[in-house]
């Protein structure tokens, strides 16, 4: 099988992997199970990750848990220094209200008012609050929760998300990279690439306050990381449904920190309380490995490139074959600020511009336009 397709997402098969139980024998560190999810506490991971046997040992257990076993781990105390977390929240709090002010904010899951996102909160704290971030990060178990996954020289990246009393859960999904994709583009790539896709990436969350179920901590279906095609399946209303019916969701306090796949199926829940401004701040960290040997200067290949093609009249795969080679075709990483989703999860990446120049007829000085307007929106 090169491909996968819907006819492969067999529901039957799906409920069979998301009933088998985690067997808490199986895990040497974690206090207790609670749904499917090993939970470790402040206490015993501190101790673990300051002996270099147990450390090793204990960041192994993490990824089994994560690449093999339910898909997510609960860490208690993930952000020690709970007097910078709170200042990390004051601070969030007048980002929300400048961005919210000039319009720029907002959150693509929920509707406005309901929900808040602030894109880039990582490099914001840094900038705003230099001595609250390095407390803030100066945070053993995320990192090493993060090196268990993806090795040393992570990449880190944060988006803080707060949801109001009555704001609305989200649809089941998977995330960054192929779950950022529509069910067609998903099929486009090869079965071999699902699965390295949930290798790449290690969604987190801290939480910046007490999170009861009824505000509406991440619901998860524990074991469906492991379900091929899923980044397919997950768009489909049995399987769905499936999630709904299935999924479970850990109670968290301020400053524990919720660590999974992110293949696996999950979801916000419903803020169904009556005073609790549910804010975490999640994480999606990204492996070193995803880049390229050279630095390649793309924008002013794509900009030579678009006079050529358009007068050799280049059709079908043969201009595809020479508009990939020169223009960036991936939409990401760019600046959520200023580049947001258009229509769609992803915003218009260079290789499509250049495409869509030479569909539309645009003059040269029209298309200079153009690209310097989407490269300058995916700056910092």
């Amino acid at each position: 099988m090169g491909y996968y397709t819907q006819d492969d997402c067999r529901i039957d098969d799906f409920k069979a992997l998301i009933a088998q139980p985690l067997d808490s024998a199986q895990l040497r560190f974690a206090s207790e199970v609670v749904g499917n999810i090993p939970v470790y506490s402040t206490a015993d991971t501190t101790a673990a990750l300051n002996d270099p046997t147990d450390r090793q040992a204990l960041m192994a257990e993490w990824a089994r848990v994560i690449g093999d076993l339910s898909g997510a781990v609960v860490l208690k105390g993930a952000v020690p220094d709970l007097d910078a977390l709170d200042q990390a929240t004051a601070i969030f709090e007048q980002v929300i209200a400048e961005e919210r002010a000039t319009n720029s904010g907002g959150d693509h899951f929920g509707e406005r008012g309901a929900n808040d996102r602030i894109w880039n909160s990582l490099q914001k704290l840094c900038l705003r609050a230099p001595a609250v971030f390095a407390r803030y990060f100066a945070a053993p178990v995320v990192a090493a929760v993060s090196e268990a996954w993806l090795g040393p020289w992570y990449q880190m990246t944060t988006q803080v998300n707060l949801v109001r009393p009555g704001g609305k859960a989200q649809v089941c999904h998977r995330d960054y990279h192929l779950g950022f994709m529509t069910g067609a583009q998903a099929q486009s790539f090869p079965v071999h690439a699902h699965h390295l896709s949930p290798t790449l990436t290690l969604q987190g969350a801290i939480a910046h306050c007490d999170m009861p179920v009824e505000s509406g901590p991440t619901k998860l279906l524990p074991n469906s990381q492991r379900y091929g095609p899923g980044y397919i399946a997950m768009l489909m209303p049995a399987f769905q449904e499936a999630f709904e019916d299935h999924c479970v969701q850990y109670p968290l306090e301020k400053g524990d920190g919720l660590f999974f796949n992110p293949a696996l199926f999950h979801a916000a829940g419903d803020n169904r309380s009556v005073d609790i401004e549910r804010m975490a701040n999640l994480m999606q960290i990204g492996s070193p490995m995803g880049r390229t040997l050279e630095r390649i200067d793309r924008t002013a290949m794509t900009r030579a490139l678009f006079p050529a093609l358009c007068d050799l009249g280049l059709t079908g795969q043969a201009r595809a074959a020479a508009i990939t080679a020169a223009a960036e075709g991936y939409p990401f990483p760019t600046n959520l600020d200023t580049d947001p989703p258009i229509g769609g999860l992803a915003s218009e990446s260079q290789a499509e511009l250049l495409a869509r120049a030479v569909d539309e007829g645009m003059s040269e000085s029209e298309f200079e336009i153009a690209l310097v307007e989407n490269q300058t929106r995916r700056l910092p």
